[in-house]
């Protein structure tokens, strides 16, 4: 079944269990609660991500959204997954694996966002440790990249809670929220 058609089905792909979360590949039903949530926490998210264009919240700009992802997970590229709370299932932020290099690299770049009502409650800490365990074990990977902002302390402090190693600086890495960014750089290798 090609990628595009699993994430309209009800069963589109892996699952990651944490203790506190789940994940997985988003599905068009998703668009309400995605929309919501990303509308109430825009003043959060914003200084932290691109600079979104007038129509993303738009249930187009979701569809959109959902075909660039089957593209990628057709080809391999990327694994974009929606995280939800387990003791309700609501939807509460996102992970994804992206850039995903084989060969002699064997590795991919992290990202990961969550609404600003669920914010610093372990919920992505847990879905990190969860996309972690999936990276290295069922794609087998050998190295995992990640990137912030030097001022976002919360999401340095996760990413070094979570096994990541602080590799280095780089100047206007990323153009965030309008402008080019430094970011200080993270790297995992898989466990031996």
């Amino acid at each position: 079944m090609s990628a595009f058609l699993r994430l309209f089905q009800t069963d589109p792909g892996p699952r990651l269990e944490g203790d506190k979360v789940f994940l997985r590949l988003p599905r068009l039903h998703d668009y309400k609660a995605w929309s919501e949530l990303r509308t109430q926490s825009a003043p959060f998210l914003r200084p932290w991500e691109p600079t979104w264009p007038e129509d993303d919240l738009t249930r187009t700009a979701f569809r959109a959204r959902l075909g660039a992802y089957a593209r990628e997970l057709e080809t391999g590229e990327a694994f974009p997954f929606f995280m939800f709370r387990r003791d309700d299932g609501a939807l509460i932020g996102g992970v994804r694996l992206f850039h995903i290099r084989r060969g002699v690299a064997q590795s991919a770049v992290m990202g990961y966002w969550i609404g600003q009502p669920h914010a610093r409650r372990g919920y992505m800490r847990d879905g990190v440790k969860a996309t972690i365990a999936f990276a290295f074990g069922e794609l087998a990977l050998h190295r995992l990249e990640a990137a912030c902002m030097p001022e976002n302390g919360p999401s340095a402090a996760l990413l070094l809670e979570s096994g990541f190693v602080e590799e280095g600086y780089a100047p206007a890495y990323l153009k965030i929220n309008g402008e080019w960014r430094d970011h200080r750089l993270f790297g995992m290798v898989a466990p031996a």
